[in-house]
């Protein structure tokens, strides 16, 4: 072989071996986890990786070692949904920094309809992937289920509702976000405090609601029915429970929304009826997403951790994949002012 086709040639397991001056089994136990390994030899080894460029055959090792090295993020929305929410590419692009830091790929997946689910667990089920991080799971989705008595390793995206399968979860603090909102629109002066609530079969909606009705208790204001509109976390949504609001509570001079994306629809709404925001209405969102400083005017809002939610989901999902129990994670929000409210 002439040297220009040997520097072409990928690196080997042998050439590594040779490079670091051990054995080909040393190597071998290095690169799958460096047991029995002395430190001296497994520096030795990792200096000769990256000498040598040397890339693991992933699909050589998992038919040794039972795994595929590979994790799923499963989405459980709609398509068009994943394009428009700008929270799910920030929470998959966080994941996939976090798991690319153990080399460790992601696939995206997405079961909005029976059929993607359908296909997607039969993927998953057949032992494609080491583990699923969950994402928008709603109440008596089977997904949970199906995963957990198929032994497959889940963190989600939020508490889980109405399932029993104990499974680990990360979380925002989604009921304390709204209870610093509701109080910030409280001490602004506000007593018509509205609020448009995410699907109710999500943890994000029913938590985030629950803060709204124990703060307006807390300070001493009553929770009147007709004050409460639900969406679907979609722009389209915001502008129609706006609309639904204007039209039983005219006098109402706050909205606590439940996400940024649907803030931008409270305000296309306020804006068409000739309200001035936060003159007339002041306007809360929760996520703090790039929706909240596009919105005119920018949006004050409830902060989510993303970077440290997908920091955390990952560390957990690989922690259950070891064979660790399942852990719950419930990070702090914080309010961010701006100038809807």
């Amino acid at each position: 072989m002439s040297t220009a086709a040997a520097r072409r040639r990928p690196a080997t397991i042998h050439d590594v071996a040779r490079e670091a001056g051990v054995s080909r089994g040393t190597v071998s136990r290095v690169l799958n986890g460096g047991h029995y390994v002395s430190p001296s030899a497994k520096a030795a080894v990792d200096a000769a990786i990256r000498r040598t460029g040397y890339v693991v055959n992933r699909h050589a090792r998992s038919l040794i070692t039972g795994k595929s090295d590979s994790v799923a993020f499963l989405l459980t929305e709609p398509q068009e949904r994943f394009f428009e929410d700008p929270n799910f590419n920030v929470l998959l692009r966080a994941c996939t920094q976090a798991l690319a830091a153990q080399d460790i790929p992601l696939l995206l997946m997405i079961a909005g309809t029976e059929d993607e689910r359908r296909r997607n667990l039969r993927y998953i089920e057949a032992g494609h992937v080491d583990g699923v991080l969950l994402v928008s799971s709603h109440s008596g989705d089977p997904v949970v289920a199906r995963l957990h008595e198929a032994g497959v390793p889940v963190v989600a995206c939020g508490k889980p509702l109405g399932q029993t399968a104990k499974i680990g979860y990360v979380a925002a603090d989604d009921r304390d976000g709204a209870r610093d909102m509701v109080r910030h629109l409280h001490a602004s002066g506000r007593r018509r405090i509205a609020t448009v609530t995410g699907p109710l079969d999500t943890p994000g909606g029913v938590e985030r609601l629950a803060g709204y009705r124990e703060t307006l208790a807390e300070v001493g204001l009553p929770v009147d029915e007709t004050l409460i509109a639900t969406g679907d976390y979609s722009r389209a949504s915001g502008e129609d429970a706006a609309r639904a609001l204007l039209e039983s509570a005219p006098d109402i001079d706050a909205v606590f929304v439940a996400s940024d994306l649907m803030a931008q629809g409270v305000l296309d709404t306020l804006a068409r009826a000739g309200r001035r925001v936060p003159e007339d209405i002041a306007v809360g969102g929760f996520d703090d997403s790039p929706a909240a400083l596009s919105s005119r005017p920018s949006l004050t809002t409830i902060r989510q951790p993303w970077d440290r939610i997908s920091t955390e989901m990952v560390r957990t999902l690989l922690a259950r994949i070891a064979g660790e129990e399942p852990a719950a994670v419930i990070l702090p929000t914080e309010l961010v002012r701006r100038e809807s409210a």
